[in-house]
């Protein structure tokens, strides 16, 4: 099977929008040449518009994949639609179907079927609900504008195999080229934009009805605003049609800068095929420059119209390469993605050589100390791919785009695949790399092309072997980390081994330096394991792989041999204030002050915590936390250090080991050690990144002394203590339905427990949630004291000897923080009257949707204690939940205890769930990214 030649392909459409009930009615006939030597029954079709339509769809679990919960709890009407209403060929009815578990996508069987070089042509009917732009940006705005792509019915593509994908907010419609021929009627009193060209426009009393044509085109974007919201730039004969934000920059600048930008694309990848150039603010939204867009208004740190300019550069750019190159998006985004990347590193690099990362912040006082105050603008692509391959998230530049993480499918994946064409640019030299790239796009511009198609190309212009690009850098996960280790000097040369500590045959670049002045450079290839050679010392005193940092390496604190001896390969010490990038030059000590309120005892702690860990994570962290604390007037803290190895190609992506130390109050005047030696074994899917199933396997041992309270004797008769903890977490936390289980063993000299739990979590169509848990834990032995529950399950209220918990004031008895709600063990909210089990305790939580964010909670449980009945327990009331699993109220009704809701002091019967920690609160940035 292959591709014989390009017959255009044509759609012909008339479109009615009623823009006030969103819906638009259609009539299109489709033309389709079968460009390949097979004979086609049945072909399919891009409906995207369906793909808003249920909350089954792929769209919708792609959403809700990223904890958003917009599209699952929207109503019907602001969903969206589309209804088929008929199609025919040549006049005659065909069968059509859509596809199962794709209903965006529609089967059509051919009433005759398509030869080689034939074409047929469909006739289609058919309604389209649009839907809200809260989803994707593309939709019905609340104001009643309409922002549109991929919004009417559309050909697969067909290349031997069929090509057909769903929508799923990725902007990676592929679909063959084709002449379009466009009739829209809509009503007056709204302006419409598109990149196709004008034909004619007319009226009546009610509407206006518009004629776009465009040749050779790709799925279009169309615009309609009750105001003028583009403006037109004319650059020769392109139009650049733009509503980006211009941040108060003034019309001539802005022609100056769209001018300098257009004449940088025609320099490198020649003029653009069609008239129009569109480039609007959602182009922008959806890929943005980032570290700008996360700037303030009154930050001005780069110079003037810098950031307009930049903004226009990375819309231009990607919409000329999108509109032009024709590859698989789904399949073969890289290609696109290392291109578009690349130039705007040359344009950087062209017109701002020296511009800084922190722009002139970088210059402040207190700032320029700083390591990150060194760095390039261009140093932030290698340094965000880095921060997902130094914690192992990152994924193949090769993979399907719907596989990626949001953040390496938004960033890490663009810059890899950017900085790895500068990369073999440099390998290659002389310009060979964009000469290539510019001659691939002209000679192929409007033509399907693929990734092995470049490969191709590349390898006729260059007699270097670049496999390595194609096979280790592109297609795996396999990192780039090299060391010099060992050197033998004599008086004119220099002997030296490179170790390569990764599987792979990607080659460095070698340095020799006098002092920072370079004396060479020199590629070293096929390094599989070591690999000895000898250069020319002509006066070097210094060796350093990498030095330019160019390739994108995993360690670059291994880099580089002094020639001058011992001494000289020591890292210096360096004390910085402030938590920095790393500088692998130095072993780097950061300083950072600290205020923190842990808990009511000690109250408010001030302190430093000295630690190692710069903006990448390191393998190996420590830190050093001295703190004194003003209310309990005594100085607290805490120390730690952690081993950390990633493991590829494997389930078992993580383990960690290490221990920790810490000083605290627990109560009034009352202080706790612990210790916490523990490794730690974490397990993901390593073939779907994206899936949230996780489990770990944690071992530890915890030695806790605690100072004695001598007014509470009887209850607190084992103050040190030391347990043995084995704790197994199996969870998959999604939007629509979460799970999670655990099982844990804890042995001590006075006791032995095992304790299961269970989570289940599910968000219904009907907008309902069902939360349920099962806990029930039980003694193999317990040889405490009947009288002491300090170590038995709590039905209410953990005692938390293992000090895992969070709490404010976990001694306190009465008071605000001893509402504080931790959902573990017996998981009840009502504080009843045998509130511990010292022998075996099972509970069933449950809580469902009343309205919106308040739910309606029960909690039913047996708990045994020795020389005791079982007693059954239960409570019921109602949830608030603010930020689910962050912030949370509940308010008791009725229990054991009767109904609570009218018994005296109900106020100390509400418990309240919160956190304070940092860390936990990132969590709700980390579930929509990573």
């Amino acid at each position: 099977m292959g591709v014989l030649g390009f017959s255009q392909n044509k759609i012909d459409l008339k479109a009615k929008f009623d823009i006030d009930n969103k819906e638009i009615t259609i009539s299109q006939n489709i033309t389709y040449t079968n460009n390949t030597q097979d004979e086609l029954k049945i072909v399919f079709l891009n409906d995207w518009s369906n793909s808003y339509s249920t909350k089954k769809t792929p769209l919708a679990a792609r959403i809700a994949d990223e904890y958003i919960n917009d599209f699952h709890l929207a109503k019907n009407e602001e969903r969206g639609y589309s209804v088929i209403t008929s199609i025919t060929q040549n006049g005659n009815k065909v069968r059509y179907e859509r596809v199962k578990n794709q209903i965006d996508i529609v089967k059509v069987i051919l009433n005759e079927s398509l030869k080689p070089q034939d074409s047929y042509t469909l006739e289609l009917n058919y309604k389209i609900k649009i839907p809200s732009d809260k989803f994707t940006n593309y939709g019905a705005t609340p104001e009643g504008n309409l922002n549109l792509r991929y919004w009417y019915i559309t050909p697969a593509e067909y290349n031997g195999k069929w090509r057909y994908y769903s929508n799923k907010n990725l902007d990676d419609l592929y679909i063959p080229k084709s002449d379009l021929n466009l009739e829209i009627t809509y009503p007056i009193g709204y302006y419409i934009t598109s990149d196709l060209d004008l034909i004619n426009i007319s009226e009546d009393p009610n509407n206006q009805t518009i004629k776009l044509i465009g040749n050779n085109r790709l799925n279009n974007r169309i615009y309609f605003n009750k105001e003028k919201k583009f403006n037109t730039i004319i650059i020769d004969s392109l139009s650049v049609v733009s509503n980006i934000d211009d941040k108060n920059v003034d019309d001539l600048n802005k022609a100056i800068l769209t001018e300098k930008i257009i004449t940088f694309i025609n320099k490198n990848f020649g003029s653009y095929p069609h008239k129009k150039l569109m480039i609007s603010e959602i182009d922008y939204a959806k890929d943005p420059v980032y570290g700008l867009n996360l700037l303030p208004d009154f930050i001005k740190p780069y110079p003037n119209n810098f950031e307009y300019e930049l903004k226009l550069l990375k819309v231009m750019l990607h919409n000329y390469l999108e509109n032009t190159l024709l590859i698989n998006p789904r399949e073969e985004q890289w290609l696109l993605d290392g291109i578009h990347i690349l130039y705007m590193m040359n344009y950087v690099d062209e017109f701002y050589p020296n511009m800084k990362f922190l722009g002139s912040i970088a210059d402040f006082w207190g700032i320029r100390s700083f390591h990150a105050a060194d760095m390039k603008f261009n140093d932030k692509y290698v340094f965000a791919y880095m921060s997902m391959a130094r914690t192992n998230r990152d994924q193949p530049l090769t993979m399907a785009k719907d596989s990626l993480l949001k953040f390496n499918k938004n960033i890490a994946n663009k810059y890899k695949a950017g900085a790895g064409f500068k990369y073999l640019d440099d390998f290659i030299n002389s310009h060979i790399l964009e000469n290539s790239i510019e001659s691939f796009l002209t000679k192929n511009k409007l033509k399907p092309v693929t990734g092995a198609d470049f490969e191709s190309y590349l390898k006729s212009k260059t007699e270097k072997n670049i496999d390595w690009f194609f096979r280790d850098y592109l297609t795996t996960r396999k990192q780039i980390d090299f060391r010099i280790k060992e050197v033998i000097q004599t008086e004119d040369s220099i002997t030296l081994t490179i170790k390569n500590k990764r599987d792979n045959n990607m080659p460095i670049s070698l340095h020799t330096l006098n002092n920072d002045s370079i004396v060479s450079k020199i590629w070293i290839e096929n390094i599989k394991d070591e690999k000895t050679l000898t250069v020319p010392k002509n006066g070097a005193n210094k060796l350093v792989l990498n030095y330019d940092k160019i390739i994108p390496e995993f360690n670059l604190r291994d880099n580089w041999k002094s020639l001058k001896g011992f001494f000289f390969n020591n890292k210096p010490l360096q004390f910085r204030l402030f938590q920095d990038v790393e500088d692998p030059y130095y072993n780097q000590v950061f300083l950072m002050p600290i205020a923190e309120f842990n808990n009511i005892y000690d109250g408010v702690t001030l302190g430093v915590r000295a630690y190692n860990k710069t903006l990448l994570r390191k393998m190996f962290d420590y830190k050093i936390s001295p703190k004194y604390s003003l209310k309990s007037k005594s100085l607290t803290g805490s120390a730690s250090a952690f081993m950390t190895h990633y493991l590829q190609d494997s389930d078992l992506y993580s383990i960690q080991y290490g221990a920790g130390i810490s000083y605290s109050s627990y109560a009034e005047d009352l202080f706790v050690r612990q210790i916490k030696p523990s490794i730690t074994l974490r397990f993901r899917q390593d073939d779907d990144f994206r899936s949230n199933k996780r489990q770990f396997l944690r071992l530890r041992y915890l030695d806790i002394e605690r100072d004695e309270d001598l007014t509470n004797t009887i209850i607190d008769s084992e103050p040190n203590y030391s347990v043995f903890n084995i704790r197994y977490v199996n969870s998959n936390d999604n939007l629509i339905n979460f799970s999670k289980w655990y099982t844990d063993v804890q042995i001590a000299k006075t006791f032995s427990k095992v304790a299961f739990n269970y989570e289940y979590r599910r968000l219904f169509e009907s907008n309902r949630q069902l939360n349920l848990r099962f806990f029930a834990g039980t003694f193999l032995n317990n040889k405490n004291e009947v009288t002491s529950d300090y170590f038995s399950f709590a039905l209410d209220r953990p005692t938390d000897y293992l000090f895992d918990y969070n709490y404010l004031g976990r001694s306190e008895a009465s008071g605000i923080f001893s509402q504080q709600y931790i959902d573990a063990e017996g998981g009840f909210k009502s504080q009843l009257e045998t509130p511990y089990a010292n022998q075996w305790m099972t509970t069933l939580n449950t809580s469902t949707t009343l309205w919106k964010y308040i739910l309606a909670y029960g909690d039913i449980g047996l708990l045994k204690n020795k020389f005791d009945n079982p007693h059954f327990v239960y409570d019921s009331g109602i949830r608030i939940n603010l930020v689910i699993d962050y912030f949370e109220i509940y308010l008791p009704i009725y229990s054991n205890l009767g109904w609570e809701i009218g018994q005296p002091n109900y106020d100390q019967k509400i418990r309240f769930k919160f956190t304070v920690d940092p860390e936990s609160l990132l969590g709700l940035f980390r579930r929509r990214w990573y």
